[in-house]
């Protein structure tokens, strides 16, 4: 079987997927504000790289006239639009050729329904492309986890743990499943996800993220009366004591803004970590607040070299996510010669 392994997300991409949302049972009255929001990220990630924006059948007009020529949208049969979650991991091989694996998708333990179109996407977008396909029968989200590049991934046991997603499976088994499909060495085990997380059950990608080998950043609020005070303090003392699949301590940058807005007439909390890795860029969800800039300066020391770019997406986070939630990279193959 030929070994592939997942890149890092600040490896070169060929693009980025996103998908459309037009779920009204979801969305409801922000419905058009969140619509406007995906288009600014779509635009925003579009000034990096190359973005497709799937939208479901009927929806492409809407989509194109929203989010402009710079963004390419088509049509394909969706339910929801987090393609970080239902869209398919990219892993390349040791010669750079690029394939595509298909995880199991079941609407973080089927909280919405119907979510079948949505479990079959991966693998529509992976003909599409022309990309090979690589089947897993576990169900999992790309928001549940992250990668180094070189073997290292980190995750929760609030998510991955969950018995709405593979209660057949130990953890043992998930850890091996992981290794095997994506190419990993070692599996860091956080306990928490955010407390406010209940869509997702605690998804990685708004608590902790790789910015570089041997580099994490992490939420770590620092109001003592945040929700996630001591478990966010929790996870850093694991990190604390972990070492990377190449034996290196990790650097640990901290983010200690939190910024909590108000979106329909209830409070949510955008998620700075939440966050895309661009070619050449980083695009942050913001929420117009102050503390948005001291939040991208810290992002931006932890990604030298990158433009960051703040993104208002308080209606994205209204739905339980953030940039990284709705973004799926498509890393660079080598190219034949």
């Amino acid at each position: 079987m030929t070994a592939y392994r997942m890149p890092a997300e600040w490896s070169e991409h060929d693009g980025c997927l996103m998908a459309w949302p037009t779920r009204v049972d979801l969305w409801d009255d922000v419905l058009d504000q969140v619509q406007d929001e995906y288009a600014h990220v779509a635009r925003a990630i579009a000034e990096f790289e190359p973005v497709t924006m799937v939208a479901p059948p009927g929806h492409g007009e809407g989509a194109r006239a929203r989010c402009g020529d710079t963004v390419d949208v088509i049509e394909l049969p969706l339910d929801d639009s987090w393609f970080r979650d239902s869209a398919p991991l990219f892993v390349l091989d040791g010669s750079g050729r690029r394939a595509g694996v298909d995880f199991r998708f079941n609407a973080w333990g089927r909280k919405h329904h119907p979510y079948d179109s949505d479990d079959r996407i991966s693998g529509l977008l992976l003909d599409r492309l022309d990309v090979t396909r690589i089947h897993s029968d576990m169900i999992l989200e790309g928001g549940s986890i992250t990668v180094d590049g070189e073997g290292t991934l980190i995750t929760t046991e609030q998510c991955l743990l969950h018995p709405n997603r593979n209660p057949g499976m130990s953890r043992a088994e998930i850890e091996a499943e992981l290794k095997s499909r994506l190419g990993v060495e070692k599996v860091i085990w956080l306990p928490y996800g955010g407390l406010l997380d209940t869509e997702t059950d605690g998804h990685v990608d708004g608590v902790c993220a790789f910015a570089a080998p041997g580099r994490v950043v992490v939420s770590l609020p620092d109001d003592p009366a945040h929700p996630d005070y001591a478990r966010m303090r929790a996870n850093r003392a694991v990190l604390e004591v972990s070492t990377d699949a190449q034996g290196r301590p990790l650097e640990i940058v901290d983010v200690p803004q939190t910024v909590f807005t108000e979106v329909a007439g209830g409070e949510v909390e955008v998620s700075y970590l939440n966050y895309y890795v661009a070619n050449g860029g980083v695009v942050v969800p913001v929420a117009g607040r102050p503390v948005d800039e001291e939040a991208l300066a810290v992002i931006a020391a932890a990604h030298p070299g990158r433009k960051v770019v703040g993104v208002r997406a308080a209606a994205v986070a209204y739905g339980g996510g953030g940039v990284h939630c709705i973004t799926q990279q498509i890393p660079a193959a080598r190219r034949s010669a």
